[in-house]
């Protein structure tokens, strides 16, 4: 009891010391690890030194996911602008050490050349003022738009050093005169060979043991090929929500009352087979999933599952509900004609829309003044077209439109040039302004209908929904305490592997972008044998991890499926070799059971031998024979070579090889820029964190 008052006594000193120690332990970690604000927390990379903030990189991914619309994806985007920003990292060192600048003056003359086209930033006469763009810019200081016009000039600006750059790298790289005369012998200079091939094929796989010591031996020979990011492997089963044959025979006694009548809020309406015929547009909007077409439509144009029927039927009648597809229907035909299929007119176009546009009222008596004179002399029509249309698809061809099919145009030119005679005039207005329209031909006139459809996307319904959660729950559950093979082949469920995940990948084969399976995959909490269950669009995926592999050099078992061939190869030429004794050509045939063939005019530029296929080690160590020497044994791509050099024939010396040197120069030059960008980043230090925030 003595030490338990002393304690309470001097409690206050023992809060004093553990609050000490507290902030002992946690000034040491900042210490230590860079404490809870370490920039590597807020840095996206690191590029020799150099980070590349989280916030700036945001935004730019943003903006590039902006420009990549619904097509991209927010991985695309990061990628695309981390190499850029690592490109921009590395080309900004070397501008540093070079000293290339690019001044005020030079960004004016930039900024000039880029915009003097654009009438914003042009005086009252035309041409560019520097007035206007500081107006211009002035205007925007102060919002959203500036950091756009920032970007704009940097832009400008980053153009400008890797142009002066790459003219600096390209000045250093070129071909001496030498090189162009290599380079002419190489083409024009040949010989012709005599050859024994021996082909690896000659020896049966089965009978080249390739193991895993092999293997290793290989990829430790050849480490730079097979230096590998960290990867993962994984395998899932997926549960599809899909509709049941029970929700289809639902969905269609819903469809079903819909034929008599609808009811809504207690309020009983006419359905498809009743209601008048100017609400049946808005019949269709309240209860279909697809728009109504007022359109009339050819026999081959119906749907394949009810067109023979409806073709049959008379107007007012109604066919469904039937399965078309994902969706489930009723029809019921509007109106039926005779309409052709295809037609041919003229017009003369007076715009309303456009540099050309008029204004609305005198559009419209100029096309009835045009329409009035086409009447009383049709033969007037061309001339009028080439005056006053300004369509420029037709004007020049008298404003005829051939053979054009029912459909192709908007809808009031296309309804007066097959609903009206042939030799019609008259004037319809579209968004593009007024048409005069004469009917010239009208061709293949046949049955159409009109046909009010009611779709229905065919889903499954909560009680599937709720069946598909629980199944995929009781294999989660029973995955992660068992054999996840087992227990899915037992089930009869497929399980699909997906190898060699890497860091930043976002799909899955079939299953479309599933960054977030990947993320988890690469967790450091997430263990071999680990499974979780992932919702997809369509239902859900239950994942296994199977396989961690570290950075650095790619397994024996991950490489096998690429090396083994090579090294079987590899096994092969010794093989064939240990068995040639002979160093005549004939001899080796006969002892080989091959024949001696021939191959002439031979060249370095295409090392292609006849008979064998293309050889470049083969024929550039028969370049470097004497006539009527014999090779030792070559490995080619194909096969065990004997090569004898039968003749050789020199292109003729030319005075001067400029024409050759220049050649060769511009094939240096050319795509120089990416190569030289790609070693700078392969000599970079890059710290690369784009896995932890994406």
């Amino acid at each position: 009891m003595a030490i338990l008052n002393k304690i309470r006594s001097r409690g206050i000193y023992l809060v004093i010391i553990i609050a000490l120690a507290l902030f002992a332990f946690i000034f040491s970690s900042i210490i230590t690890q860079g404490g809870a604000f370490d920039s590597k927390q807020n840095t996206i990379a690191t590029v020799n030194g150099v980070d590349i903030s989280r916030e700036d990189f945001a935004r730019k991914v943003e903006l590039q996911s902006r420009n990549l619309g619904q097509g991209g994806s927010t991985m695309r985007a990061v990628n695309s602008v981390f190499e850029r920003e690592v490109e921009n990292a590395v080309l900004e060192e070397q501008y540093e050490e070079l000293g290339i600048r690019v001044t005020k003056e030079r960004l004016q003359e930039l900024l000039k050349g880029a915009l003097e086209s654009n009438p914003t930033f042009q005086d009252a006469d035309g041409f560019f003022s520097e007035a206007k763009l500081q107006d211009y810019i002035n205007s925007v200081k102060n919002t959203e738009a500036f950091n756009a016009w920032l970007n704009f000039e940097q832009n400008l600006i980053n153009t400008e050093k890797r142009a002066i750059y790459d003219n600096l790298v390209k000045a250093g790289v070129g071909a001496t005169l030498k090189d162009g005369e290599v380079a002419y012998k190489l083409d024009g200079n040949t010989i012709d060979i005599q050859y024994v091939q021996v082909p690896y094929a000659t020896i049966a796989d089965a009978d080249v043991e390739v193991t895993k010591g092999d293997i290793a031996a290989y990829i430790n020979a050849h480490k730079e090929e097979f230096e590998s990011d960290a990867t993962r492997n994984i395998r899932f089963v997926k549960f599809e929500e899909k509709p049941t044959l029970e929700d289809e025979n639902a969905l269609k006694a819903e469809l079903a009352t819909l034929i008599k009548q609808t009811t809504y809020n207690g309020v009983t309406e006419p359905g498809l087979e009743n209601v008048a015929e100017e609400n049946i547009a808005e019949l269709i909007s309240e209860y279909s999933d697809l728009p109504y077409n007022d359109r009339f439509v050819f026999k081959n144009q119906l749907n394949a599952a009810s067109r023979d029927t409806l073709y049959a039927m008379g107007a007012g009648a109604v066919y469904g509900p039937y399965k078309d597809g994902n969706y489930m229907k009723i029809d019921r035909v509007v109106a039926v004609k005779q309409l052709p299929d295809t037609a041919t007119v003229r017009h003369i176009l007076i715009s309303t829309q456009g540099p050309e546009a008029m204004e609305q009222e005198k559009a419209k008596a100029l096309a009835d003044s045009l329409e009035k004179v086409v009447r009383r002399s049709p033969s007037k029509f061309e001339a009028l077209a080439a005056q006053f249309s300004t369509d420029p698809g037709s004007k020049d061809k008298g404003g005829v439109y051939e053979d054009f099919p029912y459909g192709q145009m908007v809808p009031a030119f296309n309804d007066f040039s097959f609903e009206q005679a042939e030799g019609s005039i008259g004037t319809v207005e579209t968004n593009y302004g007024f048409h005069v329209i004469e009917v010239l031909d009208q061709k293949n006139t046949q049955k159409v209908l009109k046909v009010a459809t009611i779709a229905k996307e065919i889903l499954p319904s909560e009680k599937t929904i709720s069946q598909v959660y629980s199944v995929t729950q009781d294999f989660e559950i029973a995955a992660r305490s068992g054999d996840f093979e087992s227990i899915a082949t037992e089930k009869g469920y497929t399980v699909k592997p997906v190898n060699s995940i890497k860091p930043l990948d976002e799909t899955l084969p079939g299953e479309g972008a599933q960054r977030s399976i990947v993320t988890w995959a690469f967790d450091e909490e997430s263990e071999v044998g680990d499974v979780k269950r992932f919702q997809v669009n369509d239902g859900y995926l239950v994942v296994e991890l199977t396989k961690k592999t570290k950075e650095g050099l790619t397994s024996a078992e991950d490489a096998a499926t690429l090396i083994t061939p090579k090294v079987r190869k590899q096994k092969k030429a010794e093989m064939i070799k240990a068995n040639i004794t002979a160093t005549e050509l004939q001899e080796m045939a006969n002892n080989q059971g091959q024949s001696v063939k021939t191959a002439g005019a031979l060249n370095m530029s295409n090392p292609t031998i006849a008979g064998a296929g293309r050889e470049p080690k083969v024929v550039g160590a028969a370049f470097a024979l004497s006539e009527g020497q014999t090779s030792d044994l070559i490995e080619g791509d194909r096969g065990i070579y004997r090569v004898k050099v039968t003749k050789v024939t020199e292109a003729p010396s030319l005075d001067n090889y400029a024409v050759f040197t220049q050649q060769r120069t511009q094939a240096a030059r050319n795509g120089v820029g990416p190569k030289v960008i790609s070693a700078l980043k392969k000599a970079a230090d890059i710290e690369d964190n784009r896995a932890t925030f994406y």
